[in-house]
């Protein structure tokens, strides 16, 4: 009936305490989320046997309530947190978390200041990830990426959106969609796969041939290999939506010859084949030029679009009213020398902000403690609302905002327990969430390292 009971808590934070609100958006929400203090840490958490939080509040009103059901307490398993500290596991947003070598060689380019694309020109950036993850075999991918979901889930992160797009082929697409949909059996950490196909376009092919490929090959394939059983877990479809990369949309309502149409803007196919094909919209966007994606992307009911440095006002106002998520990603603002993406506004204006680690070959932070230190530092956010971005929030990016990123009644039990005086130190203490972070709990179920 119960799995598992935390007692002698001296904090819970809930952010939210029910399992219907979905997200929190504007300064006045984001900033008051709901918050259980005890000083004599009487507080409790008690967790379902389907992994469910079932209780949380004071100790004695759980005892009443498990006598009133006739429970032993002593049949629970049970964990003093010894006046610990109860938040709810972190939701990354958007990583790129299949991959093959590094790119460690390229860190002082960029110091030397080389742009993203330049250090891509000269046969860096995703081309090289590229070349490396198709060499890969798929056990070397899963292998590796095991190892960065132990890391992940160290750092508190419980829940994970995960993208393909170092394959850029089908085949070696398949293989990273196979890593991510397989790696949860031994590995706790919850995947939300992302289809990501259209990262870049490889040497020796164009923008509209990728689409087509895309689009009659790559798409059907994970159809077939959904319906197979074989990919149980690719919710998503992404595009790097960028000048020069994948642009807008087609200037042809006919685009069967693609090869004849050297101006064939294509973000707005591919992510319209993908919501075909049953996958939600969450994109790039308007990271290095204003190309006009995200007004692209609200229109066609995009659940989310990442990066959004340069970002329009025209897109905050489109993002606000479609209920579009804004990703926000600090760490690849911060090592690109990026202005960061207009966080204030984008709060003040009603968009739904949540936070990811974009943790890559580029971007190497997997932890999103140091996400949220980014965000506080570098785009103004308040600790609140970067708790709220990195748990509800994000929980929603990807569908999951009714039963992830809080803690109440009904909803996953994922959360974490904090040894410090208080929660903010887990955003407070620069790179030692590690000492801070004293237990991660998933699906109600203790995770051993």
């Amino acid at each position: 009936m119960y799995r598992l009971l935390v007692k002698n808590l001296k904090q819970v934070v809930q952010i939210v305490d029910d399992n219907t609100t979905e997200f929190l958006r504007g300064e006045q929400q984001m900033n008051n989320i709901k918050i259980l203090n005890s000083s004599s840490s009487t507080l409790a958490i008690l967790v379902d046997s389907d992994g469910k939080f079932s209780f949380i509040g004071e100790f004695k009103d759980l005892q009443k309530h498990l006598e009133a059901e006739s429970v032993d307490l002593g049949s629970i398993e049970t964990m003093d947190s010894n006046g610990g500290i109860a938040i709810p596991g972190f939701v990354d947003g958007h990583s790129h978390p299949v991959f093959a070598g590094d790119r460690v060689h390229e860190f002082a380019m960029k110091l030397a200041g080389a742009t993203y694309m330049e250090v891509q020109q000269a046969g860096g950036g995703i081309m090289f990830t590229t070349n490396k993850t198709r060499e890969a075999s798929e056990e070397e991918l899963r292998r590796d990426f095991e190892e960065v979901a132990k890391k992940m889930l160290q750092s508190g992160t419980t829940t994970l959106e995960a993208k393909s797009g170092y394959g850029l082929n089908v085949d070696a697409e398949l293989k990273m969609l196979r890593v991510l949909s397989t790696v949860t059996p031994s590995i706790p950490l919850e995947i939300s796969a992302t289809f990501c196909g259209a990262h870049a376009v490889p040497k020796g092919s164009t923008e509209s041939e990728q689409t087509r490929m895309i689009c009659e090959e790559l798409i059907p394939k994970i159809e077939e290999e959904q319906r197979n059983g074989h990919l149980k877990n690719v919710e998503n479809i992404d595009v790097f939506c960028e000048k020069g990369v994948f642009e807008v949309e087609s200037r042809y309502k006919d685009y069967k010859d693609y090869k004849l149409q050297k101006n064939f803007f294509c973000s707005k196919k591919i992510l319209e084949r993908g919501q075909k094909a049953g996958m939600a919209v969450n994109f790039h966007a308007e990271e290095l030029k204003y190309i006009g994606g995200v007004e692209m992307g609200a229109k066609i009911g995009a659940r989310a679009m990442s990066h959004l440095e340069e970002i329009s006002e025209e897109g905050i106002r489109g993002m606000s009213q479609s209920g579009s998520v804004a990703v926000l990603l600090p760490s690849t603002a911060f090592i690109l020398r990026l202005t960061p993406p207009p966080a204030r506004k984008l709060i003040e204006n009603g968009v739904i902000v949540a936070l990811g680690s974009d943790f890559n070959p580029n971007a190497y932070c997997l932890a999103m403690p140091m996400i949220m230190h980014f965000a506080c530092v570098t785009m103004k956010l308040s600790m609140p609302e970067a708790l709220t971005a990195a748990t509800l929030n994000s929980a929603h990016s990807i569908g999951r905002g009714k039963t992830h990123g809080a803690i109440a009644k009904g909803r996953n039990a994922d959360f974490l327990i904090l040894s410090a005086n208080s929660w903010e130190h887990i955003i407070y203490r620069i790179a030692a969430h590690q000492d801070v972070i004293q237990h991660v709990v998933k699906n109600g179920n203790i995770v051993k390292f």
